[in-house]
């Protein structure tokens, strides 16, 4: 998993610097589905909850994702990890993701923003050539509505709170006892949906 120490001492000033300013214009214009979560004490700590893009097997999940700065950035990469579990063709067991943007396409020029914004494309438009996850990748390629399926169970249970899966139910019906029994029943419902896809994830 990604490594949490600081990195701080071994940037130079002007690096330093330059994240400072990029994390703070991205706190004062957040960028679009995803949320940046400053460290006030570590700059270098960055991190973020991106939205799964509606229309997708991640529709409705929150992934948090973590960027680290080796010593030589921003000659050199980040790693990019996902901390919340996915079943993704571009994503390892360990959480690491491959994207041509942490890899052959870097430039120094390129900074958290342009990271973040190819992470969450790489939800809507996967890579299967470059899998790191060959199971994912293969039912991308042969069995999409497998994939789909599986990712989705990923999401709903790693990925999604009881309050968002629950969200809107209680509208479908009238009255506070209604409400209440409704709300009640749903969130049993899931609870045994979400225990049965852990023991069909166990089997697979």
């Amino acid at each position: 998993m990604a490594s949490s120490s600081s990195n701080v001492e071994n940037l130079s000033p002007q690096t330093i610097r330059a994240l400072m300013k990029e994390q703070a214009e991205l706190t004062k214009n957040p960028l679009e589905d995803i949320q940046l979560h400053l460290n006030q004490q570590d700059v270098t700590d960055i991190q973020a909850t991106i939205q799964g893009p509606v229309g997708t097997p991640f529709s409705g999940g929150h992934f948090r994702v973590k960027l680290v700065l080796g010593k030589d950035f921003p000659a050199t990469p980040p790693k990019g990890f996902f901390l919340t579990r996915i079943f993704h063709p571009n994503v390892a067991a360990n959480g690491e993701i491959c994207v041509n943007a942490l890899k052959k396409d870097w430039t120094p020029s390129l900074g958290i923003k342009h990271i973040l914004l190819v992470i969450r494309c790489l939800l809507i438009v996967p890579n299967p050539e470059s899998a790191l996850n060959e199971e994912a990748g293969q039912l991308l390629l042969e069995a999409y509505d497998d994939y789909h399926a599986r990712a989705k169970m990923m999401t709903e249970i790693h990925a999604m709170s009881n309050k968002t899966k629950c969200e809107g139910v209680e509208e479908e019906h009238e009255g506070p006892a209604a409400k209440k029994h409704a709300s009640d029943k749903v969130v049993a419902d899931k609870k045994k949906q979400i225990k049965d896809k852990k023991r069909a994830l166990k089997r697979l």
